[in-house]
């Protein structure tokens, strides 16, 4: 979008934020195939914001959406670190598959993690099968798999089934508004780093409006809540690389809450407030943590297969078909799930979906408890050498599965076994492996099987 589109759109939002829901037509059916925007923060912790217990500063938007929704308590990303968890929501597999397990950076780091360096663009794709349901598909916001640095034969992202974009740096195709210089952010940019939040939002929404008949997929990305943190200019002249101290945080999360707020009042102007499903959740766990405080209760962070770096927070908020005020703290979902479920909510045919390692978890999006049939595996980490973060205790084995109530970390050479019963120790501060020797050795077998069958690792860049 150029500057006077930009400048229309805005206008087109002003004043929207007053108008009640209530003086709005809304048009929403149960027949009708719903909006969905896919709302992935960027290294939100489990307790960051108010409604999961987040006391950093208030977030009565994000917290609205959970009042006026479902509040999810055991929602699992696919992996502790951007570029593979992104990969597993895009592709409702283990992103291992794809040979993507750290975040993506320059060939000589992806070859040091034993990665590819970025996703094919042939895996499959929610956006892709979407629009072949008829949907219109944007992108719009971080992207983080395949693209920047040296990497310059990434696939472009509407390869990938998308009909619009705009995207940050790290990404086959950055929005040149954002990206002034080679590099994630800069003072020169035209659109500044505290208010790319604010530009996804009004792509969004102008998204939403240039397809008044036609449903749409969005995924909505931000990345403000990453370090470094620049919530304004003062900042910026203070800390011209940014900072990663607690008032800046603080800053960026009320600017979050903010823009969510603004979502929402523009899409009750639309009218298609009913009709939108908006999934709230995050990428990865935090960091920094600030001592733990950001995954309260949990143990881990951002890197690490404790559940504080997996166990993320997740809102529905559908208005034509979900409850309100509901807290659903017995399914267990992963971000794989969302892949077969949104073809589903969209009307898709089930048989002619590629093969996901998710399940179709859309009684629970709808307000009906849902347990997982089958086990969840994680993978983080191939060699000790650029592998070696979080130090300290919350730094975990490489691998990790939960089955039931059961949870198991092992290193892929055999080592490090560690088993914790979530029921009754969610913090992982028992190992009762040996008090469960049974459990220990079929979970063990198990997962060692799992990453067996991953593929090797590339010896040289992938080109397709």
């Amino acid at each position: 979008m150029n500057l006077p589109i930009l400048v229309v759109g805005l206008l087109l939002l002003g004043g929207c934020t007053s108008n009640p829901r209530s003086e709005v037509k809304q048009k929403a059916t149960a027949a009708q195939r719903p909006n969905i925007i896919l709302l992935l923060v960027d290294d939100m912790g489990f307790a960051d914001v108010g409604c999961y217990g987040g006391t950093f500063v208030p977030t009565p938007n994000i917290d609205r959406l959970a009042a006026e929704g479902i509040k999810f308590t055991q929602y699992y990303s696919a992996a502790p670190i951007c570029s593979p968890s992104r990969v597993g929501l895009t592709t409702g597999s283990a992103p291992g598959k794809f040979n993507i397990t750290s975040f993506l950076d320059t060939r000589r780091h992806n070859r040091q993690c034993e990665q590819a360096d970025f996703l094919v663009a042939d895996a499959p794709s929610v956006a892709r099968q979407l629009q072949a349901a008829g949907y219109a598909t944007a992108h719009f916001g971080k992207w983080h798999m395949g693209g920047g640095r040296d990497v310059d034969n990434a696939p472009g992202i509407l390869r990938y089934g998308f009909d619009a974009y705009a995207s940050t740096y790290e990404s086959p195709d950055p929005d040149p508004l954002l990206t002034s210089t080679n590099w994630i952010w800069a003072r020169t940019d035209s659109i500044k780093r505290w208010r790319r939040t604010e530009y996804f939002v009004d792509k969004t929404l102008a998204f939403l409006k240039s397809h008044p008949n036609q449903p749409c997929y969005i995924n909505l990305w931000p990345d403000d809540v990453h370090t470094p943190w620049v919530p304004d200019e003062s900042t910026l002249d203070a800390y011209p690389n940014g900072t990663e101290k607690p008032r800046e945080f603080k800053g960026v999360l009320a600017e979050l809450d903010r823009q969510v707020g603004r979502l929402m009042a523009g899409l009750r102007e639309q009218g298609i407030d009913d009709n939108t499903l908006i999934i709230f959740t995050s990428d990865n766990g935090p960091l920094p943590n600030f001592d733990g405080s950001r995954a309260t209760p949990y143990r881990g962070s951002k890197l690490s297969l404790y559940e504080g770096g997996i166990r993320m927070p997740f809102i529905v908020r559908y208005p034509a078909r979900t409850p309100a005020g509901r807290v659903d703290q017995q399914s267990v979902l992963s971000a794989m799930d969302l892949f077969p479920s949104f073809v589903t909510l969209a009307g898709g045919a089930s048989s002619l979906q590629p093969r996901t390692d998710g399940e179709d978890v859309t009684p629970a999006l709808l307000g009906k408890p849902h347990a997982h049939t089958a086990p969840l595996f994680w993978e983080y980490g191939r060699n000790s050498k650029s592998f070696r973060y979080p130090l300290g205790r919350d730094r975990s084995p490489n691998l990790a599965m939960r089955q039931d109530n059961w949870k198991l970390l092992l290193n892929d050479d055999g080592s490090q076994l560690e088993l914790y019963d979530l029921a009754r120790d969610p913090k992982e501060v028992t190992n009762v492996a040996a008090q469960h020797p049974t459990v220990a050795a079929n979970m063990r077998q198990q997962i060692l099987a799992w990453r067996a069958a991953l593929p090797a690792p590339p010896e040289a860049p992938l080109t397709k």
